[in-house]
């Protein structure tokens, strides 16, 4: 390899080398690997979450790293909350440049249909899900308006494209995040600023291994073999197309929703519904998860 290409190769693994980053639920799963992915490449990373302690337990771990690195107690649903937010980040650093919203309201308050959801529950979970974006552009855009552009990517789901039973907030926010994410691009392509979302498939968090399936070996394998990739994914796999949208190689990429989901969403339903008949039959121990 030569001198020119081992250059070239350094400059692409800095992608961000100037630039400040805010990323939302950073404390665990996702938004910590795209925190860390994000600072990896050079970006100054103002982490967000509602867990103080464990957001700024993260910061320190990059921090420690090399990265800059700060944290912010942050309830993305609040005014104030993600004004300050912003300005926390732009007063650290001068600018900003991406924003990832990827913070995720409480399980308890995005599970069950119309008739089981309270209305104060279904307050709350929207705030997080949607007003949350919709804030984030309206405090972070003039910033990145002011050095020229930036990227917003927001963390929808294949909840966003398909549809559960007793999931009816979840599919709800999800779906007009993406909404949002097409109108953000339109609305602010001619500031340099470019909108995407993500639909993550089946994520398996270390909240998710340590609550479902560590204790259920049988059942993690069964939700793999739903996936023609032949597993679920992991954090890093949304870090990496978040950094992809961040960076210049998407330069025309607006308004999208990137789909990573290991192939998922894209068979046939007949006979994927087939193929896990013959799974369990196969296997008749599995353990379902639900």
């Amino acid at each position: 390899m030569g001198l020119a290409t081992e250059s070239a190769r350094a400059k692409s693994l800095r992608r961000f080398d100037g630039q400040v980053a805010i990323v939302t639920g950073a404390a665990q799963g996702i938004g910590w690997a795209i925190a860390q992915r994000l600072g990896s490449e050079g970006a100054a990373v103002l982490l967000a979450d509602l867990n103080g302690e464990g957001v700024h337990r993260r910061a320190e771990e990059l921090e420690a790293d090399g990265t800059k690195a700060a944290a912010r107690q942050v309830d993305v649903g609040l005014v104030a909350d993600v004004e300050g937010m912003v300005g926390d980040a732009v007063g650290r650093w001068g600018r900003l440049d991406m924003l990832v919203n990827n913070a995720f309201p409480a399980m308890e308050a995005v599970t069950g249909g119309a008739e089981d959801v309270l209305p104060e529950d279904y307050d709350k979970a929207m705030a997080v899900l949607v007003k949350a974006s919709y804030l984030g552009a309206r405090f972070g855009v003039p910033h990145m308006r002011h050095v020229g552009g930036g990227s917003i990517v927001n963390i929808s789901s294949v909840h966003g494209l398909l549809a559960a039973r007793g999931a009816l907030v979840y599919e709800t926010g999800k779906a007009a995040l993406i909404a949002a994410t097409r109108q953000m691009a339109v609305e602010y392509g001619r500031d340099g600023i470019r909108a995407n979302a993500i639909a993550p498939g089946h994520i398996a968090t270390e909240v998710i291994e340590q609550d479902l399936w560590d204790k259920n070996p049988s059942g993690r394998a069964f939700f793999a073999a739903q996936y023609p990739v032949g597993r679920v994914g992991a954090p890093d796999d949304i870090a990496a197309a978040v950094a992809f949208l961040c960076s210049e190689d998407a330069a025309f990429i607006t308004g999208h929703t990137l789909v990573v989901d290991g192939g998922l969403s894209v068979q046939l339903q007949e006979n994927f519904g087939v193929d896990q008949a013959q799974y369990i039959k196969a296997r008749p121990d599995t353990e379902l998860p639900y």
